[in-house]
C-alpha cells in the first residue's frame, strides 16, 4: 500500500523587497501588459512569482470574459494545454520510484499496441514510404520527446497526415483503445532516440500511467499529486463550479483574424484524460508545483518526489547524437536542451532571453508559461488565454520583465 503523503501547507505571501525584488521595478509587469491589454493583444492575465519560498508577486490584470466585460481575478481558471505535460512526466516518475517502471523500458512492454511501429522514410515527402525502426521507444525518449512522434499540425508531408491530430482533438474525437490502435499504426518521423520532435510522447506516457496505477490518470494526478500539493483547482475537467473564474480568449485573433478557440470553453468532453494538454489549472495552483519542482520534491514537509529524480528531470538529455529541433516550437529557446518534462538551458548565453543556466520551463498553446529557476531561487507562473503567435511574445516579455525586478 503506497503511503499517501498530507496536504501541503499554503504557499504564503512575502514582501517583495525580502525576496530580492525592487517593488518599483516589479510595477513594471503590470505597466507593459495593460499596455498590450490595452491595445487588444490579449484579453487579460495573471502572474505568480514565488523566491525564497514564498509568494512575491501574485497579481490579476484586464478581463478574464472582454465580451462580458468581467474583470480577471488572481483565482482564474485557464486552460494550460501543455503545462499538463510536466505533470504528467512527473507522475511517470512517482512510478519510477516505487519500481513500477524502468525509464529504459520499451513502451510496448506496457502498451503493445505500440509495437513493432514503422519509421518513415521521408517526413517532409508526399509519398509515405516506410522502414523498421532500428529499436524500440523507450519511455525515456517519451519524457525527451526523442520518441519519433508528432503531431498532424506540425507538417504538411505524407507522414504528418496520418497522425490523428493534436492531443485535445484525439482526446474529444477518439476512445482511448481506438487512439492506441491508432497511434500504433502511424509512421514514426525518426527513429527512436536520434531527434526531438514535439507530438503524442506525453499523451502516450498517460495511458503508460494509468495501463501500471490501474487508475485514470486524472485519479492518479489527483491522489498524487494534486491533492498532496493543495492544487484544488487543477483537473481535466472544468467543473461547474470552476465556471464563473474561467477565463475566455478574445474571440478573434489580433494578428490573424481567425477566430479563437480554447477547448475548454467548447464544452466538448475528453473520452480519456490527455496528458499532453488537457488539464485546467489557477496560477497559484501551478507554483505550489513549480515550487515543489524548485524544492527539489517537496512542498513544505509534503514530498512527492525525491530529490535526485528532480535532478535527472532538469537535466539534459539530448546526448550530442541527438538531433535537437527545439526551436521549432519556440526560435528563442535556442541554447535549450530538454529533460525529462520540460526544455533546459545549457548556458548564460544562446537564447534570446533573460535566464539563468540550468533553469528549465515550458508553456501552454493557450497563452500559459512557467519557468523555475535554480539558480535564483525562483519560479514563475504567467496565465493567459493568449491562444496562436501571439503566445511567444509572452514568452520573452515575462522574462524580462521579472529578472530585470531582481536587485539582491
Amino acid at each position: 500500500m503506497i503511503a499517501r503523503p498530507a496536504p501541503a501547507a499554503a504557499l504564503q505571501r512575502i514582501d517583495p523587497q525580502s525576496a530580492g525584488f525592487d517593488p518599483a521595478r516589479l510595477g513594471r509587469i503590470r505597466e507593459a501588459l495593460e499596455r498590450d491589454i490595452n491595445a487588444g493583444l490579449i484579453p487579460g492575465a495573471v502572474v505568480g512569482i514565488a523566491r525564497r519560498g514564498g509568494i512575491a508577486y501574485l497579481e490579476a490584470m484586464g478581463m478574464r470574459d472582454k465580451a462580458k466585460v468581467q474583470p480577471m481575478w488572481a483565482d482564474a481558471v485557464f486552460s494550460i494545454a501543455s503545462m499538463t505535460k510536466p505533470m504528467t512526466s512527473a507522475a511517470i516518475m512517482m512510478l519510477h520510484e516505487e519500481g513500477r517502471l524502468l525509464l529504459g523500458d520499451p513502451v510496448s512492454k506496457y502498451l503493445p499496441q505500440l509495437a513493432k511501429m514503422k519509421v518513415a522514410k521521408s517526413p517532409a515527402s508526399e509519398t509515405l514510404e516506410l522502414v523498421d525502426a532500428e529499436r524500440e521507444m523507450t519511455v525515456q525518449d517519451l519524457l525527451r520527446h526523442t520518441s519519433g512522434l508528432t503531431y498532424r499540425e506540425r507538417g504538411a508531408g505524407a507522414a504528418y497526415k496520418a497522425y490523428p491530430g493534436s492531443s485535445i482533438s484525439a482526446a474529444v474525437k477518439m476512445g482511448r483503445d481506438e487512439f492506441l490502435e491508432a497511434i500504433g499504426k502511424v509512421p514514426l518521423l525518426f527513429q527512436p532516440g536520434t531527434t526531438w520532435e514535439y507530438g503524442f510522447s506525453i499523451d502516450i506516457l498517460g495511458h503508460i500511467v494509468e495501463a501500471v496505477s490501474g487508475q485514470t490518470l486524472g485519479q492518479f494526478l489527483k491522489d498524487r499529486l494534486w491533492s498532496p500539493l493543495g492544487m484544488a483547482d487543477t483537473s481535466f475537467d472544468l467543473p461547474e463550479t470552476s465556471r464563473e473564474r474561467y477565463a475566455h480568449a478574445l474571440p478573434i485573433c489580433p494578428l490573424t483574424g481567425q477566430p479563437l478557440v480554447v477547448h475548454h470553453a467548447t464544452g466538448q468532453a475528453q473520452r480519456w484524460d490527455s496528458g499532453g494538454g488537457g488539464a485546467v489549472s489557477t496560477a497559484a495552483d501551478y507554483l505550489r508545483f513549480t515550487q515543489m519542482l524548485l524544492n527539489n520534491g517537496a512542498l513544505g514537509s509534503t514530498r512527492v518526489l525525491g530529490r535526485k529524480t528532480v535532478e535527472l528531470m532538469r537535466a539534459d538529455h539530448l546526448a550530442p547524437e541527438i538531433k535537437n529541433r527545439i526551436t521549432t516550437m519556440d526560435p528563442a529557446c535556442n541554447g535549450y536542451g530538454f529533460g525529462l518534462g520540460f526544455a533546459v538551458r545549457k548556458g548564460a548565453g544562446v537564447a534570446a532571453q533573460l535566464g539563468s543556466a540550468g533553469d528549465y520551463y515550458w508553456s501552454g498553446v493557450y497563452g500559459t508559461y512557467f519557468w523555475i529557476d535554480p539558480a535564483e531561487d525562483l519560479s514563475v507562473v504567467f496565465m493567459a488565454a493568449a491562444p496562436g503567435q501571439m503566445r511567444l511574445r509572452y514568452r520573452q516579455l515575462l522574462r524580462g520583465l521579472v529578472l530585470q525586478a531582481i536587485v539582491d
